[in-house]
């Protein structure tokens, strides 16, 4: 990105055309002894949602002066051994402005390792910093940037270990550039991840660039980082770049770097953001089909490369592609990149072996006997959809291939052998990660599916289920009768959910997750609630003819006094994500964990929502 701080070479040469170093020298004096220093700010966006981020801090020499491009500004400090004291002092005066300002979001500093290390020897004055701006630690994001490989790993390690204790965040700045390698990333595991705009400019059409950012991104997620890519200059950049799973952008196109930036988009950028979210949203619940089914179960997982024919091409040409290629089961039939039939090997056998058809339609278009009626599926297509098609089509059945798109772009096809195949090995992975004792889905696929839901932007509920005194009644009546009234337990919140909508999981124990996308989803919470406790007295009275439990019984507590304990009762936690409000599924389960402590605060069937700036507290008896 133009302009950002310390992303100048130190090894770059002077411009001939600078002034002598003695002077630059005297005009740094000055500005380092109090005059000059301008700090910008360049917003960061979330490309999916079109909302705030929060800003790069960029900084400017004085106008008109040689040291105003911060390329100048920094060389020369470099070249007079003040490098590290001109970085700290851009850190203060950029988080006073920003404080000033009362900017929302993230403000992310540009800092090489080497003064990072540097200010370990004084980190109360960063501390006096941010109280003075009046900004608050889990706010700034130190952005680590460096052309040299000079700082030590292990101090590296003992100051972003500091700064994160007291709530700092970290990225590596321009990943691909540089010495900011992968090592660096798997040490210092941080927060955000910037792509090098080599990676950006003119994306729209490399395949490799695009590539590498989708390998990037799939990185970052398997880490909890974020990718935000740097230098965004044209519209077709912003939505190749939305489309390849990117998290947060900056760049010319959507903002450039301002003095007193507003904290509110341009109504045409955010119609333009709003615009491209959309897309993607609805490009995306186009591809993906099932929400069940993981992100390897597309059809792109059966694709083979197989020869395709012309409209125009003859009927003895294809038969001859058949014979040379005895596997071949169908070959599609392509218009300038856009299959338009298919052609069976039984349906041509079968045709031509009739009297006279071969003198009478050998030597004619092949798209006079194409099926021209394929079943056609985006490379996204999940799986269990596909074969839902398949079924469904008309004289086709779950014994013909099929034509892979991308875009409707021809890539291949696949076969039904394949697919019945892989639905098979996802079948058998669903029950690999599902809870045994319910056979709902467990931690692998909740987290998928949280994620999921996050990465496209929609709307939903999570709610965390958790037992009350399941313990003692484990204890009392047996791991059998326990394990009853957790599967009763999963059997209620399933009544409860809406099998299209909704998601229920099983994390482990006596706790469950429902994912709701259903927009009643707090009458179907205060459903639950009033079923839950008439099923478990159903139950105990079938378990236990004649017994009594309206006033409970008698446990053990955890010190071993003897106490009066209720039936278990339900504790239900609810955190909404709004898009854009969280990044990760770790996030979210932090938050419906904390929901759901609220919850059994109160104990006895009792919903907690975390309403952010109006929390409420039901609670049915």
């Amino acid at each position: 990105m133009s302009g950002t701080a310390l992303k100048a070479s130190p090894n770059e040469p002077p411009d001939p055309g600078e002034p002598p170093l003695d002077l630059l020298g005297r005009l740094l004096d000055d500005i380092l002894d109090g005059g000059g220093l301008a700090p910008v700010f360049q917003p960061i966006v979330r490309m999916r949602h079109g909302n705030l981020l929060g800003y790069e801090g960029l900084i400017r020499g004085p106008a008109g002066s040689p040291l105003h491009m911060p390329d100048a500004l920094f060389r020369t400090a470099r070249a007079l051994g003040r490098g590290i004291e001109l970085e700290l002092a851009c850190c203060r005066l950029i988080l006073q402005r920003f404080g000033a300002l009362g900017l929302a979001g993230k403000l992310f500093l540009n800092i090489s390792p080497a003064a990072l290390i540097a200010s370990l020897a004084s980190r109360a004055d960063l501390v006096d910093w941010l109280a003075q701006a009046g900004v608050e630690a889990r706010d700034v994001v130190f952005e680590l940037t460096e052309q040299r490989n000079e700082s030590s790993d292990a101090r590296l390690a003992e100051a972003a270990a500091w700064y994160r204790a007291i709530g700092l965040q970290f990225a590596i700045d321009d990943l691909g550039e540089g010495y900011s390698s992968l090592g660096r990333w798997l040490d210092l595991r941080p927060e955000y991840i910037k792509a090098d705009k080599r990676f950006v400019r003119g994306i729209e059409g490399d395949p490799l660039r695009q590539q590498f950012i989708r390998s990037l991104c799939d990185m970052a997620k398997a880490t909890g980082a974020q990718v935000v890519a740097e230098g965004i200059e044209t519209h077709d950049e912003l939505g190749c770049l939305a489309e390849q799973g990117i998290n947060c952008g900056q760049g010319y196109y959507i903002a450039r770097p301002g003095s007193a930036p507003s904290d509110l988009l341009e109504p045409e950028l955010a119609s333009r953001l709003a615009g491209r979210a959309a897309a993607w949203s609805s490009a995306s619940l186009a591809r993906d089909g099932e929400a069940e089914c993981p992100d390897d179960g597309r059809a792109l997982r059966l694709l083979r490369r197989v020869p395709s024919v012309e409209p125009s091409m003859s009927n003895h040409a294809v038969g001859e592609l058949f014979r040379a290629h005895p596997q071949l089961h169908a070959i599609p039939v392509v218009d300038q990149g856009v299959p338009v039939g298919v052609i069976t090997r039984s349906a041509f056998s079968e045709r031509f072996a009739q009297p006279y058809q071969r003198e009478i339609f050998g030597g004619k278009p092949c798209a006079l006997i194409m099926d021209d009626k394929p079943v056609v599926a985006d490379m996204h297509t999940s799986l269990t959809t596909l074969s839902r098609r398949l079924v469904q089509a008309d004289g086709y059945g779950l014994v013909n291939d099929f034509i892979i798109t991308d875009g409707g772009r021809y890539l291949g096809i696949g076969t039904s052998q394949d697919l019945l195949h892989s639905l098979n090995d996802l079948q058998i992975s669903a029950a690999r990660h599902a809870n045994p004792l319910t056979q709902l889905p467990g931690n692998v696929p909740i987290g998928r599916e949280i994620q999921r839901l996050l990465d496209r932007g929609q709307r939903f509920a999570a709610c965390y289920a958790d037992l009350d005194h399941f313990k003692p009644f484990n204890d009392v009546f047996g791991y059998q009768r326990g394990d009853e009234i957790i599967q009763l337990t999963g059997r209620t919140l399933a009544r409860h959910v809406d099998p299209k909508l909704d998601f229920l999981g099983h994390i482990g124990g006596d706790d469950f997750l429902i994912l709701f996308r259903s927009e009643d989803w707090e009458v179907r919470c205060r459903a639950i609630l009033t079923d839950f406790p008439a099923a478990v007295d159903q139950h105990m009275r079938a378990c236990s003819p004649g017994e009594d439990f309206t006033q409970g019984y008698t446990a053990e507590d955890r010190i071993g006094h003897r106490r009066r304990y209720a039936l278990p009762s339900l504790s239900l936690g609810i955190v909404r994500a709004e898009p854009g409000e969280y990044d990760s599924h770790h996030q979210i389960a932090r938050a419906a964990t904390e929901a759901k402590s609220q919850a059994k605060k109160h104990g006895g069937n009792a919903l907690f929502i975390d309403r952010r700036k109006a929390v409420r507290l039901s609670r049915i008896v």
